[in-house]
């Protein structure tokens, strides 16, 4: 067999060298490598223009739909300030034109209704006002504040320049931050979501977990203002909702931490992590890459093996979360499934499951495109057992597939979420600790059916890039064995790494093969398939 190849070591660490300064001026390497990094760039691109091209006109701020132009959101907003990062890197729009973009924003924002700081959830993008949700809830909207703020402050890393319109920028965004009075939202020790001068606490919706809310209580905790404290995260977070808190049941051969049976749908994987790295993140209940990836694994095995046949799932057509459907709208997930798949399900889980989801994605691209894929990207959803396709975009469903996608590519934004002080200052009160792997493959589940782990050549690279965790001083062996029980390829031989997580690329055919790791006694092994 005949290998071509060439290993490159680098360390993640490296990632924490990034200096907020050093966003400043970086932008992404523009190279075309594969067929793959073409259809990202498209699918990335063309989503992005829904937060830039449509935009308000007035205030700047991210309609919650296209059918609905001057109803904008607040919690969109925030993923649409981190899709005009991911678009500044990009080179898609100027750095000049994205700070004013973000200036008008942010001047908006200044002067729109909110509640104790928090915004609600919709708003008028002419007037400012707020627009009721339901009933009662027209007032703040603490966890779709919490998604804005994510947002404004991904930003405020980013444009880190010193002119005067970023430093600007920068002041406002941290006025506006440090005005949230989270603490406020808390009512007989738990952390509440809403709150109405009208209906005051009409709604009672104590923010209980495991869900899409967490990024909510690591900014309560993180506020230099209004902090909330560890009992209201432990009390609300933690106990109120315990019977979907803490899971630890199987399914489909995937052991799932938290949350609830079968995961819930998938946005419960993204909203949180936009900016928050899971691989560095753990606490007394789970890891929390682990977390994410089984629940993406498992939503994708039931679709494989488990949901009804006339949905015409398949290995390019999974991913159930919430979206539009043929009826109205949806939490779409394994015990609420009626054959609607929505493409940022699958798109927005690229950093955990990068193959499967690319599956879909040119599954998605070249067969359903004439669709499926318009002027904003992939419209929402679509079930094929109905003969059903929308034909709207809607903000909290695009932006994940921009930001997640960059965090596949280049974990650009969760770089950026390093840099947060705040944020990663808040961490460690809430008990999440960065995790010290033992020595192997830690980014790795393998797929249960065939026990191995399908690895795709990186898009931007050309290559393998096989990700591994050294704990110690020793030397390091890492082989790549065929099917014959043949060394094809050495990846690193007696070789000493940085304590922590690192990576070798290399190039090889296509097929399976078994990842050998040893550092003195201790020996590694795991099936990957190359494609």
């Amino acid at each position: 067999m005949k290998i071509f190849y060439k290993c490159l070591i680098k360390s993640t660490l490296l990632a924490l060298l990034f200096s907020s300064r050093v966003f400043s001026q970086q932008v992404a390497p523009f190279k075309t490598v594969t067929e793959s990094s073409e259809y990202l760039n498209t699918v990335q691109e063309k989503t992005f223009r829904y937060f830039w091209d449509f935009a308000h006109p007035i205030s700047g701020l991210i309609p919650e739909r296209t059918a609905t132009p001057n109803v904008v959101t607040s919690g969109g907003t925030g993923f649409g300030i981190m899709c005009i990062v991911v678009g500044t890197y990009r080179q898609w729009i100027t750095r000049q034109d994205a700070v004013n973009r973000l200036l008008k924003m942010v001047n908006f924002l200044e002067k729109a209704d909110r509640f104790h700081g928090a915004w609600s959830h919709w708003l008028d993008g002419r007037t400012g006002k707020a627009i009721p949700f339901s009933q009662y809830d027209d007032g703040g909207d603490l966890v779709e504040t919490a998604y804005l703020i994510n947002g404004l402050l991904v930003a405020r890393a980013f444009f880190s320049g010193e002119n005067w319109e970023e430093k600007i920028l920068r002041e406002k965004i941290t006025k506006l931050w440090e005005s949230v009075e989270w603490n406020w939202y808390v009512r007989n020790g738990l952390l509440h979501w809403h709150w109405s001068p009208k209906h005051e606490w009409k709604m009672n919706h104590p923010i209980g977990g495991y869900n899409e809310c967490f990024i909510t209580y690591i900014l309560a905790m993180a506020s230099p203002t209004y902090p909330i404290t560890y009992e209201v995260y432990d009390k609300t977070w933690k106990k109120h909702e315990a019977w979907h808190f803490v899971n630890g049941k199987e399914f489909l051969g995937y052991k799932l931490p938290l949350g609830f049976d079968w995961g819930g749908p998938l946005f419960f994987e993204h909203y949180s992590y936009l900016s928050l790295d899971p691989r560095q993140m753990q606490d007394e209940h789970t890891n929390y890459w682990e977390l994410v990836v089984k629940h993406t694994l498992i939503n994708r095995a039931y679709c494989l093996e488990k949901a009804p046949k006339e949905f015409g799932y398949s290995e390019e057509n999974w991913g159930l979360t919430a979206s539009d459907n043929h009826i109205f709208y949806g939490a779409h997930q394994p015990t609420e499934d009626n054959g609607t798949i929505s493409p940022t399900a699958a798109l927005s889980s690229f950093p955990y499951t990068p193959y499967y989801s690319m599956q879909v994605l040119m599954h998605l691209y070249r067969r359903q495109g004439n669709r499926l894929f318009g002027e904003y990207g992939f419209y929402d959803a679509y079930n094929q057992s109905k003969n059903w396709y929308s034909n709207q975009y809607l903000a909290i469903d695009q932006g994940p597939i921009v930001i997640m996608i960059e965090n596949y590519r280049s974990g650009l934004l969760w770089k950026i979420g390093e840099q947060i002080s705040e944020i990663q200052s808040a961490l460690p009160k809430l008990g999440i600790k960065k995790p010290n792997y033992p020595t192997g493959f830690y980014m790795y589940i393998p797929e249960k059916n065939t026990g191995k782990v399908d690895l795709m050549k990186h898009p931007d690279e050309g290559v393998y890039l096989f990700d591994f965790y050294v704990n110690g001083n020793e030397t390091v062996n890492i082989d790549l064995i065929d099917a014959n029980g043949k060394v094809v390829q050495s990846l690193a031989k007696n070789q000493t790494f940085p304590q922590g997580a690192n990576q070798v690329s290399f190039l090889a055919n296509g097929g399976e093969y078994t990842v050998i790791l040893k550092q003195g006694k201790k020996e590694e092994k795991i099936v990957v398939g190359l494609r």
